[in-house]
């Protein structure tokens, strides 16, 4: 049953969700398209960029490979399995996480998950680059984009109407 498949997938990718559900699109590209062919590279690459558009968390992407896949029954799955179980486990272990502060230990796993997550987001961001196919044009307004948000406090729907505004003409 495809339904159970997806709230299995899922599940398991909950515990790795370093950095939310955007850190995973490399893991959920290879199970969703490679692995289990539910959906190709332009649909999954279209659902990403629907999810980023849409406000709200970023967990939606999961929500709509859900009901790409399996409609609203594949839609609950995914979401209830991309949260409930990590959501479940901390609850039973907060307490006695927080009885390890300061411990050696516990400050070096701290440490170690904020590199993680940079990397498995900045994997996420360079799998949809590929998967949009972009040229020399793409990529120079990727570089400007990162430094302009890097060195002002330019708000990000001017960056966006600027690219929409040079998509529209044709340059990238």
């Amino acid at each position: 049953m495809i339904v159970l498949a997806l709230f299995v997938e899922f599940a398991v990718l909950s515990f790795v969700a370093f950095g939310g559900a955007t850190a995973l699109l490399p893991e959920m590209h290879r199970v969703v398209v490679v692995e289990h062919g539910w959906l190709d590279d332009t649909t999954f690459t279209h659902l990403y960029a629907i999810a980023q558009a849409a406000p709200g968390p970023n967990v939606l992407v999961v929500t709509l490979i859900g009901w790409k896949v399996a409609g609203l029954a594949g839609a609950l799955a995914t979401t209830l399995a991309m949260c409930l179980p990590m959501s479940v486990l901390i609850y039973l272990l907060i307490d006695r996480w927080e009885s390890f502060a300061g411990r050696r230990w516990q400050q070096a796993v701290s440490l170690g998950v904020a590199p993680l997550a940079v990397g498995l987001i900045f994997s996420g961001a360079t799998l949809i680059a590929q998967a949009a196919g972009l040229g020399w044009s793409g990529l120079a307004l990727v570089a400007t984009v990162v430094v302009v948000c890097l060195k002002t406090k330019l708000h990000p729907l001017w960056l966006i109407g600027a690219g929409a505004l040079l998509g529209a003409l044709g340059l990238v």
